[in-house]
């Protein structure tokens, strides 16, 4: 008769579980008489809990790392490189696909057609891509590409500031 596969008859994977090691259980355990606490002192007494960050005279580690950590310090170097100044992109072929000819295009435009949706960012628009049309560009910044592009298509670039 073939063996019943069931609830009633799960059990582990032969080797997958170890047994518990039971203490103070004889001399010819191995683990009797101290039960592997060693001799006298704090170790060997009930209660007795080691802390993770004892390290005993040496000075701990969080002590040894530097202080200022975090990506609200522009002064730590791992996080951030300090006096970087952070701007959200907006590419020519967005604009192009996104506006009219003779449109005027603003911070305000760009978040109501969907692009520099980062509230209080500096919008810098770079030259990805190829404008055909005559636009007004108002932004925090322009790559040199992008300025000749748009200069080249009849349209401005107009700098703000902040």
């Amino acid at each position: 008769m073939a063996h019943e596969i069931g609830l009633h008859s799960l059990e582990p994977a032969p080797g997958s579980r170890r047994r518990k090691k039971r203490v103070g259980r004889g001399e010819g355990s191995g683990v009797g008489k101290t039960s592997g606490r060693g001799q006298k002192g704090a170790g060997s007494r009930s209660g007795s809990k080691r802390s993770v960050n004892l390290e005993g005279g040496q000075m701990p580690i969080h002590m040894r790392m530097r202080k200022l950590r975090g990506p609200h310090m522009k002064k730590s170097m791992p996080f951030e490189q300090y006096g970087r100044t952070h701007t959200q992109p907006v590419n020519l072929r967005d604009l192009d696909a996104r506006f009219d000819d003779g449109a005027e295009v603003t911070p305000e435009t760009l978040v109501g057609k969907g692009l520099a949706k980062r509230k209080g960012v500096p919008v810098k628009v770079l030259g990805q891509g190829d404008v055909s049309k005559k636009l007004t560009v108002q932004a925090h910044g322009f790559s040199k590409t992008a300025r000749e592009k748009i200069e080249g298509a009849g349209g401005t670039c107009v700098l703000l500031e902040g």
